[in-house]
């Protein structure tokens, strides 16, 4: 049954050779994918990713579908409670963003924090611009908040006064934080940076400056990282071969031994606070109302299936500062 590992589409975006970069990339395109067909049999609302995203004649599995309705409920439930802990007086960094449409779900919530960032592969920014900038939909909620009648930038890059989207490697730091600074990132604020399947992609030592980098960079900050876990025994084997006959390789798969390893790699490198919990926890703990309802769209046939899979992916998520805000309190 495990061989079957229908989790290579459970993930996001960066890596090591040109190669391994472009298969990176291509989960990107996996991920985007998977979440464009749940949303379109109900599992959550979000208006704005079949503007990015096509909708793929393939029915994807029921344990991928409420896999990623967890994923998307965990993060959007830290998110809110950083914003609400700061009210909304932050920014976040949404590192290797892809095609992920927070941004426009928060302004239609009226959660928008003083800025939102977004950082990925120049190409993956390259198109997404084009689909902003090509639908009224998605360009005019950024322009609502602009002072300006158009958008700044280019192709690699686009910026407003509330919202950047920024072509960068998130190997190349002293790159990537000039040019979060020429858009007029702010070092003073709280701020949130989040990464979805980013982190496994780079090498133990490039993820650990990653983090390092922020949280020597900002004061008052939280990290939201999602990713696998558990990586050691056979069904993470399989997982890992599997995603490198795509030549995609898990570089950083080391630090996703477990719960514990995850934890550490943010204490050993500046962070004050972290907790991680994986996703099989994470999703008895939503609205039981919310869990029946995403329970009734599809017959889920081997319960030990969807269990493999959430239990070889977590949540986790560190602080440093912000004592006062109470960030260290944040819990899914």
């Amino acid at each position: 049954m495990a061989t079957n590992l229908r989790t290579t589409t459970f993930n996001s975006c960066p890596s090591s050779t040109e190669t391994d970069d472009e298969g990176v990339q291509g989960t990107c395109e996996d991920a985007s994918i998977c979440k464009r067909f749940a949303v379109s049999i109900g599992y959550w609302d979000d208006p704005y990713l079949q503007h990015f995203v096509r909708l793929c004649k393939e029915r994807k599995a029921p344990e991928i579908n409420r896999g990623y309705f967890a994923r998307v409920q965990g993060i959007s439930q830290l998110i809110k409670a950083f914003l609400q802990k700061t009210k909304c007086h932050c920014q976040i960094l949404n590192l290797g963003a892809g095609m992920d449409t927070t941004f426009w779900i928060l302004k239609d919530q009226d959660l928008l924090p003083d800025k939102y960032f977004e950082v990925d592969f120049p190409l993956i920014v390259t198109r997404k611009v084009h689909s902003i900038r090509s639908r009224p939909l998605l360009s005019k909620p950024i322009l609502e908040l602009h002072s300006e009648d158009s958008l700044q930038g280019d192709g690699h890059m686009l910026d407003s006064k509330r919202y950047a989207i920024i072509g960068a490697d998130l190997r190349d730091l002293p790159t990537l934080e000039e040019k979060l600074k020429k858009c007029n990132m702010n070092a003073q604020l709280p701020t949130l940076l989040v990464t979805e399947c980013v982190l496994v992609y780079m090498t133990p030592e490039q993820s650990a400056n990653l983090i390092r980098w922020a949280a020597s960079s900002f004061e008052t900050a939280m990290f939201i990282s999602y990713e696998q876990v558990n990586m050691d025994d056979r069904f993470g084997q399989i997982m890992i071969e599997n995603l490198r006959r795509r030549q995609c390789d898990l570089a950083g798969v080391e630090p996703c031994k477990s719960l514990e390893s995850q934890k550490e790699r943010f204490l050993s490198n500046g962070w004050e606070t972290a907790s991680a919990m994986n996703m099989m926890e994470l999703y008895s703990r939503l609205p039981q109302a919310e869990v029946s309802r995403i329970e009734s769209l599809e017959f889920l046939d081997e319960l030990e299936l969807l269990e493999q899979l959430m239990t070889h992916y977590c949540l986790c998520w560190a602080t440093r500062g912000g004592s006062k805000l109470g960030l260290s309190e944040v819990t899914c």
